[in-house]
């Protein structure tokens, strides 16, 4: 078996598990300044991620497929920008 990304056990998340869609996509595990508000971001905008990517599963080829891989994109795109926001030292 590949060597898939994982999300660790925690005192919240008792079991090692595979990656959802939405959190490799957010780069959930990726947090090396272990920042609480850019963990909270990633795990929002993950299940955001999920939503559409089920949609999209679930829609096909067509519009709403489409529609829901431009969402994906533009929260991908946001979440990094909120990232960016949340680490803002001025």
């Amino acid at each position: 078996m590949e060597n898939m990304p994982q999300v660790e056990a925690t005192q919240t998340t008792p079991t090692v598990r595979d990656l959802t869609y939405g959190e490799k996509a957010v780069g959930l595990t990726f947090n090396p300044s272990n920042n609480a508000d850019v963990q909270e971001v990633k795990e929002l905008y993950a299940k955001i991620i999920d939503k559409m990517n089920n949609a999209r599963t679930e829609a096909g080829q067509g519009e709403k497929g489409r529609l829901c891989s431009v969402a994906i994109t533009e929260a991908q795109t946001a979440q990094m920008w909120a990232v960016k926001a949340v680490t803002w030292n001025s």
